[in-house]
Formats: C-alpha cells, sequence, structure tokens
C-alpha cells in the first residue's frame, strides 16, 4: 500500500480542488462496492429505490421473476434520471420522453423509434451495475469487473457477527438525513477513523467510552478498520451502555461506509459519506435495533448518538476552512493514534495512481 513518507498526510489541496474529486469519482466511486440501501425496500416484484454514488446515479430494483437487479439511473436517450425516490412500478418509465425499460433494463419503449430508420432496441436498455447484499443491506458496484463484494466485505460479518448483533433478528427503525456538510468528504471519513479527538470534542460520550490510548483499540484490515470502544467501569451520563453488546464497535468499509454498534442493547447504524461537490459532503444513516428493545433505550440511544453527529459536523467544517487556506502544503499524523487515517490515504493513493 502506498503511503507518503514522514508520516505525513496528503496535500492539503487535495480537500478541494475540482480535479482531484473527478478522479476520485472516476477511479474510487465508479470502482468499488458502496451501500446503496435495504433489502426491505425492495421486498417485492416492482419495488425500486434510487441511489448516488458519489455522482453515479443508481437504481436498485426488484424483477418480476423476484431477482436483485440494478443499473445505471440513466436514460439511454438523452441522460435524464429515470427513477426518483422510491416506490413500487411495473416499468421504469423516463419522464422526459417517456422511453420505457422493464424491470430487466431492456428498453420496451421509445416513442416514434417506428420512424427512425436502423433504430435497435435491443442494445438501447438501461446500463447494469453488480448488485449484491449482506443481510439486510444492499451494496452496488458500477465496475463490471469488480472483486465480489464477499471479498471486499472480508471478516466484516465474522466481526459484526462476534459483536452479539444478530444481522438477521434486526428491526429497522429509521433513516437519518442530515444537510450537507461545509467540507470535502475525505475529511468527514477521517474525522470517523480517529478518536484522538474524542476526549476533547466529545466529552458525553467519553463519559461512556473509555478512549484512553491503552483502551481503545484500532485495527485495519485490507479493505476495512475497526475501533473498539469498551465501556468505562464507572461510566457516567444518561446513555445506559450495559446489555450484550459490551462495547462499541465503528467499522469502516472502503471508500466510505460507516457502520457503528453503540454499546447496550442490539443496535446497528450504516451509512455512506457522499461527495456532493470538492467542498460538499452528504450523509444518511439506517438505524437498526433489535426485536425487543425497549423504546426508552432506542431514544436515549439515538439522543446519544445524534449530539456525537452534531459535535462532528462542527469539527469537519472547521478543519475545511483551514485547509482551504492555502497556508499549508501537508498535515501530520499521529502514528497509532492516527494508523487508521493512514490506511484511509495509502488506499486513496493506490486508486488514484
Amino acid at each position: 500500500m502506498a503511503t507518503i513518507a514522514d508520516g505525513r498526510t496528503i496535500p492539503f489541496d487535495w480537500y478541494s480542488d475540482p480535479a482531484v474529486l473527478r478522479l476520485e469519482r472516476e477511479r474510487i466511486f465508479r470502482r468499488t462496492w458502496q451501500y446503496a440501501g435495504r433489502t426491505d425496500q425492495v421486498a417485492e416484484p416492482g419495488a425500486f429505490f434510487t441511489c448516488d454514488l458519489g455522482g453515479v446515479p443508481i437504481v436498485v430494483v426488484r424483477d418480476d421473476d423476484s431477482g436483485l437487479r440494478a443499473f445505471l439511473n440513466v436514460c439511454r436517450h438523452r441522460g435524464s434520471l429515470v427513477c426518483e425516490g422510491e416506490g413500487k412500478r411495473a416499468s421504469l418509465q423516463c419522464p422526459y420522453h417517456a422511453w420505457t425499460y422493464g424491470l430487466d433494463g431492456s428498453l420496451r419503449a421509445a416513442p416514434r423509434s417506428e420512424r427512425v430508420p436502423g433504430f435497435e432496441k435491443e442494445s438501447l436498455g438501461l446500463v447494469p451495475v453488480q448488485v449484491d447484499s449482506w443481510g439486510p443491506f444492499v451494496f452496488v458496484n458500477p465496475d463490471a469487473e469488480a472483486e465480489p463484494l464477499a471479498e471486499t466485505l472480508g471478516e466484516l460479518p465474522a466481526l459484526v457477527d462476534a459483536s452479539g448483533v444478530d444481522l438477521g433478528s434486526l428491526r429497522f427503525l429509521k433513516r437519518a438525513s442530515g444537510d450537507e456538510y461545509a467540507a470535502n468528504w475525505k475529511v468527514c471519513c477521517e474525522n470517523f477513523l480517529e478518536c484522538y479527538h474524542c476526549q476533547v470534542a466529545h466529552p458525553d460520550f467519553s463519559k461512556v467510552v473509555d478512549v484512553s490510548v491503552d483502551a481503545y483499540v484500532l485495527e485495519e484490515s485490507r479493505t476495512f478498520s475497526t475501533q473498539y470502544g469498551p465501556v468505562r467501569e464507572a461510566w457516567k451520563g444518561d446513555f445506559d451502555p450495559r446489555g450484550p453488546i459490551e462495547r462499541g464497535q465503528f467499522h469502516f468499509l472502503w471508500p466510505n461506509l460507516t457502520l457503528n454498534m453503540m454499546p447496550g442493547q442490539p443496535n446497528l447504524s450504516i451509512g455512506p459519506i457522499v461527495p456532493t461537490g470538492p467542498e460538499t459532503t452528504t450523509r444518511f444513516l439506517d438505524y437498526f435495533v433489535g426485536p425487543d428493545v425497549e423504546q426508552e433505550w432506542v431514544e436515549e440511544m439515538l439522543e446519544f448518538d445524534n449530539q456525537v453527529g452534531a459535535e462532528d459536523r462542527v469539527l469537519v467544517e472547521r478543519v475545511q476552512k483551514g485547509l482551504r487556506s492555502g497556508g499549508i502544503e501537508h498535515g501530520r499524523l499521529m502514528g497509532d493514534s492516527e494508523r487508521l487515517i493512514a490506511h484511509f490515504q495509502g488506499l486513496l493513493l493506490d486508486a488514484l495512481a
């Protein structure tokens, strides 16, 4: 894996340069497995939902034979988005000129095409992309030659199983969609990948989770990294961390997926970090809980998590303002405390090379 010498970060101007984002979209977001949504969103034939993979619009659909399919959400006529949101349809029809596609992606109808000599309807279906699932999670990859999802996930499913969370028993709670962050997507990822800032910036989180350098564990694998946060023996605060999930687990799957399990009752949140511009990012989190978790604990957990998220928003937007100033070329990573950032930046360098 590539690295930058002497513990330096990638160049600061990579966090605001539009040319870098164009390269990232081509070499990262068009070539990697990314979280798209949930299997319950496409449980029945005709059900569909749309998503955006860092500028790559996708539609995921359950076809007439109950197969899971995904396509570029781009009409083959003149490039309009075919679908928006989610719902259920017998076919996918572009709202611009009514080109109509089957649930298998084939072009079924193009008004006035019979008047166009040599019109080849068979070659103008929606462009397919790879799609697969892990438990209740749907992943897509625009690269037809990419490795299977299972190889990208590696040991991550086993780690989640070992945490005490049974994916098959979880119930979907809600999707939390935040406003745009005024920060580059990499700033948001790197903030997630270290808890060096937690003692200072997340005081209530640090009263529950032991974030000290010797207690808080960081591990990296080929395509993902993990943080383990044990519960303090004398924890304080309004959030009760006691339960079958004995420690917090915070996973990051390259290039942009966060997967979190707070200590306490069975719970999981999952969601992508998606660039919308060189200095803007959007996020959402799908929250799941165990079937018997009491509502009072759920509300405490959500409030606890929301507070951490609000604090992180302030942090990343402050970082972005500093990065764009142009006065400093590189930053300096802090060894073991920020080793997961070094891992992330190594994957980034490999992808962009």
